[in-house]
């Protein structure tokens, strides 16, 4: 045991050292788009694991498709059987909320708690469409904020064009919620806002949650470690900031975190609510800001707030409003 601590250490300190001088490797770990879990999910087969469901792709950019996951609303369950992807598209112009899923970092649009979501927004009566960005999946090109965001928005005026009134409201979770906030506000700097905004288990910028994570914590006495993460951050473009973003949206929000989240600390959901509160009183609006709290004697943690029974009655009351 004695002889392979001098290893463990060289291991412990090199690796600051490696991500200084690759700092690709960062973005790779805050994206994890490489491990595609679920492994044997055909995505292009979502009837496998999801009901009344196409799957269709999208050219964001040039050299860029993406692939989607259109899930209908229970009102259209019935007459789904054989229908095409081009009568899937039609029904986004049937009245009913459409939501754009933008899920977190890890797998794909496949992972059980991304299809249990779903299956319950589905049965209360919503179009849902889940992206798999740029990299992800069997989505094609390299994630990238600036890329991810491109990607959702594109989406999102894509539907926009076929929605005809209903209302279009981007969900975010966990590192989703950059990019649905990212995408919120472009879309305001465009002349519009976005119908509603959900945010679940969100951080206040990438740069903390990343400082916060356990592997993180581990190197926080090393002296300037957390100042190297924030420059390897900086060299990878990647900053994500909830926190300035909810300083100028205007659009209704909707914050869900529960206090046991082992990812992304329940602290900052706290922080961005106060934010969003504050900045609906500069920015001189009423729109709606909310957040629901989950106690952690629930165990819903990271990705588990699908399994809460009222969910749906929260979201219908919030997209009602």
């Amino acid at each position: 045991m004695q002889s392979a601590l001098p290893y463990l250490f060289t291991l412990y300190v090199s690796v600051p050292v490696i991500l200084y001088l690759f700092p690709w490797i960062l973005g790779h770990a805050i994206f994890a788009h490489l491990l595609r879990f679920p492994y044997f999910v055909d995505l292009g087969r979502p009837q496998d694991v999801l009901n009344h469901t196409c799957n269709f792709y999208l050219s964001t950019e040039d050299g860029v498709s993406v692939g989607v996951w259109h899930t209908l609303p229970a009102s259209q369950w019935k007459a789904s059987a054989g229908r095409s992807p081009d009568w899937y598209h039609e029904t986004l112009g049937d009245g009913r909320a459409v939501i754009i899923y933008l899920h977190g970092n890890t797998g794909t649009r496949a992972i059980n708690h991304r299809v249990e979501l779903v299956k319950i927004l589905s049965a209360a009566g919503y179009h849902v469409l889940s992206l798999d960005y740029r990299g992800f999946g069997d989505s094609t090109g390299e994630p990238s904020e600036a890329g991810l965001t491109i990607d959702a928005l594109y989406l999102y005026h894509w539907v926009k064009k076929r929605h005809r009134g209903s209302v279009v409201c981007l969900w975010g979770h966990s590192l989703g919620t950059g990019v649905a906030t990212n995408t919120a506000v472009k879309i305001q700097e465009q002349g519009s806002a976005v119908d509603a905004l959900i945010l679940e288990a969100p951080y206040t910028r990438i740069g903390e949650a990343v400082a916060d994570h356990p592997l993180a914590k581990m190197y926080s006495f090393l002296p300037g470690f957390e100042s190297l993460l924030w420059n390897l951050l900086e060299r990878n473009n990647i900053v994500f900031a909830n926190d300035d973003n909810l300083k100028t949206l205007t659009s209704p929000l909707l914050i869900l975190h529960s206090e046991d989240d082992n990812i992304i600390p329940y602290h900052m959901g706290q922080k961005l609510y106060q934010i969003s509160l504050q900045a609906r009183k500069e920015l001189s609006t009423d729109a709606q800001v909310e957040m629901i709290s989950y106690n952690a004697n629930l165990g819903f943690s990271h990705n588990n707030i699908c399994l809460d029974p009222n969910l749906s009655d929260i979201i219908r009351k919030f997209l009602r409003h």
